[in-house]
């Protein structure tokens, strides 16, 4: 395995640098070099303030365990605004590209997975890819290698409407975003017949991000015939990761043997999607 660390601007001008000298940066997982495989790239979340370490690496391991090369961006948030998060998954999503050959990546098998606010990431380099406004003259950037092959959202983060996560639109956007702004970042109202297939999942109780978030992005890929695979599980608290002790929030019920199987379903549902038979 490659496991590396990759300052994704290094060699571009990183317009949102701070005081903190934070920039963002991607972490390998690349398996041996003996067949050219599928890849997942993982957003974790975080409300826009900070990225998870429960749903990076572990989820890394997995979808490596199932054969697919990962890789885990660790991408601007709070104080920096949109559109630099989109702008950093747009450059990571270059870089897997124009090093597909070297990593023995299938550039037409590249996967966005993406968490809570990280699943808002997702669904937007889902809608936006083709959209010129957010990466148009930015170094770096090719939008010829923007769109995922599939997106994989968990509790995602969706609309800035009645069933916003705000603190989340609140980091991204700041307190003056405007009305038509924070419509603008909602991906339910962007999603068109081009968006990649999407398997999509949350639990019904989830206290932080309503399950309207993930019905809502559900229902208009099926009106725009986008094919998914939905689960809503009964019970469960936000922010799950596996669902596994490896990764349960500490004094939370973070764990649940039936919503641990999320992953397997997803798994099998991405090689279906990328129609390959590996391990």
């Amino acid at each position: 395995m490659i496991n590396k660390t990759i300052d994704i601007w290094e060699g571009y001008t990183y317009h949102s640098e701070g005081e903190d000298g934070f920039r963002p940066y991607m972490d390998t997982y690349i398996l041996g070099r003996d067949k050219v495989r599928g890849a997942v790239l993982i957003c974790p979340g975080g409300a826009y303030a900070k990225t998870s370490d429960r749903e990076a690496e572990p989820i890394a391991m997995q979808f490596a365990a199932a054969g697919f090369h990962t890789f885990v961006l660790y991408y601007s948030v709070a104080p920096r605004k949109h559109p630099q998060p989109i702008r950093d998954v747009a450059r990571a999503m270059t870089i897997i590209r124009e090093n597909a050959k070297e990593w023995k990546v299938d550039p037409s098998k590249v996967a966005v997975c993406g968490f809570s606010a990280g699943g808002h990431l997702a669904a937007s380099i889902g809608v936006f890819y083709g959209r010129s406004e957010h990466f148009e003259g930015v170094a770096g950037i090719n939008q010829e290698l923007l769109r995922p092959d599939a997106l994989i959202l968990g509790y995602p983060v969706i609309t800035s409407g009645e069933y916003a996560h705000k603190r989340s639109y609140l980091n991204l956007l700041g307190e003056d975003a405007d009305d038509e702004l924070m419509r603008y970042m909602s991906p339910e109202n962007y999603v068109t017949p081009d968006v990649p297939p999407t398997f999509i999942w949350h639990t019904y109780t989830d206290n932080a991000v309503p399950v309207e978030n993930t019905l809502m992005f559900a229902q208009k890929l099926r009106e725009n015939s986008v094919p998914f695979e939905m689960h809503v599980f009964p019970n469960g608290p936000h922010g799950l990761s596996l669902a596994t002790e490896e990764t349960g929030e500490p004094g939370t019920s973070g764990t649940s043997r039936h919503i641990s199987k999320w992953i397997t379903f997803c798994i099998e549902w991405l090689k279906e999607t990328f129609d390959i038979v590996y391990i």
